[in-house]
């Protein structure tokens, strides 16, 4: 089946529009099909949309690279690589049929294999930028010169849009895996994170490990001798692979709970003591989905007791939706966005007061 892939390059047009905020000092409001609009807090300004900047400027099966435009439709890129047998291996989610490039990179949110592949900002290897000083200029790739000694490619990667308008992107992608099957196995979630940590010892193709309250769920893939004896060793039911799927999206019962929904990323060995409230377990251990209606402080505190951090991702549920920062840490993204966006137009505290 030949995929349609629609090519339209409006850098200029894009640029134009940067160009007139900054003479006039105009806030402006990044977006592409707005699906991750609720992830960081509320911010205005002109709108500026970017799906008509789209396609695929050039993609090499045989290198494993694809570089696109950043309108370009998730779907439409997951597709064609398809085709060729291959895949964002960190499973983007969409949250909406309207996804983006351009925003799931800026949000820089992945999927259930994300704890044995990487993340999103792993996989950019470059990209193209429009500036707050009115430059479309090229970060990574083939260019290796930096702002300030910054990787400024990934660290577009999880930024909401605060630091440029995101054009270009280059990824690496990987081959899909020959073999892949789904087992339940019946175990509660304090024996589930002994397992965890036992199979991370072991040679196992695991790529995906979610407790969802009730049993434990495996995604296994790779070689199909390899998931065959894997399947032989741990034992449990084969089921269908679609619970990745409802997961990565959040579409499963226990996201339709109506108490505010919380990331709780906290290492996988770790026991946080969380505030009562429905709880699934994901990444192995390493991410906790947590519907409660306890206090923002109250959730972060247990978090970083146990080394980790709190998102909320209910909009309006908490007055920082990201976890606050350091101030150490604060001013380095202070003196970033000043770099790149002296005049504070882009996306302005969306992650961040003042940024």
């Amino acid at each position: 089946m030949n995929i349609e892939v629609r090519d339209a390059d409006r850098s200029e047009d894009l640029l134009a529009q940067v160009y007139t905020a900054l003479a006039t000092n105009t806030p402006v409001l990044i977006q592409g099909g707005g699906t991750k609009s609720f992830y960081g807090r509320a911010t205005s300004g002109a709108l500026l949309d970017t799906r008509a900047h789209r396609g695929i400027v050039s993609y090499d099966p045989t290198e494993l690279v694809v570089t696109v435009r950043a309108g370009t439709p998730l779907a439409e890129l997951e597709a064609v690589l398809d085709q060729s047998g291959q895949m964002l291996a960190f499973e983007p989610p969409y949250f909406g049929e309207g996804a983006t490039v351009g925003g799931m990179v800026a949000a820089g949110l992945s999927g259930p294999r994300r704890p044995w592949v990487g993340s999103v900002r792993d996989f950019v290897l470059g990209c193209r930028v429009i500036t707050g000083n009115g430059k479309h200029l090229r970060f990574g790739g083939e260019v290796m010169k930096n702002v300030a000694g910054y990787d400024v490619s990934r660290l577009m990667a999880g930024s909401l849009g605060s630091l440029g308008l995101l054009t270009e992107v280059s990824f690496k992608v990987l081959p899909k895996p020959r073999s892949s099957l789904t087992l339940r196995l019946e175990m509660d979630v304090d024996t589930a994170l002994v397992r965890f940590a036992e199979w991370g010892q072991q040679p196992l193709p695991i790529t995906a490990a979610c407790h969802d309250g009730e049993g434990l769920m495996l995604r296994l893939e790779g070689g199909e001798g390899s998931v065959k004896a894997a399947r032989e060793h741990l034992g449990g039911e084969e089921v269908s692979a679609a619970f990745w799927g409802a997961l990565r999206e959040q579409t499963l019962d226990f996201f339709s709970n109506p108490a505010p929904l919380w990331r709780i990323s906290v290492a996988n060995d770790s026991r946080p003591r969380l505030p009562e409230g429905a709880q699934l377990v994901d990444w192995g251990g390493a991410q906790r989905w947590l519907k409660t209606d306890a206090a923002a402080a109250t959730l972060r505190g247990a978090a970083a007791a146990a080394g980790g951090h709190a998102c909320c991702f209910t909009p309006g549920a908490a007055e920082s939706p990201l976890h606050p920062l350091p101030e150490v840490l604060m001013r380095y993204h202070r003196r970033l966005k000043e770099q790149l966006d002296p005049q504070g137009i882009f996306n302005p505290g969306r992650m961040y007061d003042g940024l």
